[in-house]
């Protein structure tokens, strides 16, 4: 794993914790298909909750936020779409989420905005 990996999997670490602290229950995680990947998949009550996660070392690439384009949304999508039928889930309700993971000076500081997509 490169530095840019480790920063990445940590994100995803406190993330799953920061959902897990607030009663979700992660059910899955860096799941791959060939349109690409979902960081994190949770159950939130009666609600599957679908999480991108960014994270940033530093603030010198901008927000984490800021990495989500139009494009990753509508990639997500389609993700979300491809795990259902995977996993032959139907008939629940989904969410999109994001959450930022941003590290400065040794501090974790954690965003999470739901229904964003």
């Amino acid at each position: 794993m490169n530095l840019k990996q480790d920063v990445g999997r940590y994100g995803e670490d406190q993330a799953a914790k920061f959902l897990e602290d607030r009663g979700y229950e992660i059910i899955d995680r860096n799941w791959r298909s060939n349109l690409g990947e979902i960081d994190l998949v949770a159950k939130d009550k009666d609600r599957l909750v679908f999480v991108e996660v960014k994270t940033r070392n530093g603030s010198g690439y901008g927000h984490p936020f800021e990495a989500i384009t139009a494009n990753k949304v509508a990639r997500m999508r389609r993700l979300v779409s491809d795990w259902c039928i995977t996993k032959q889930v139907s008939g629940v309700k989904v969410r999109l989420d994001a959450i930022a993971v941003l590290i400065t000076g040794g501090r974790v500081h954690i965003e999470h905005l739901k229904e964003v997509f």
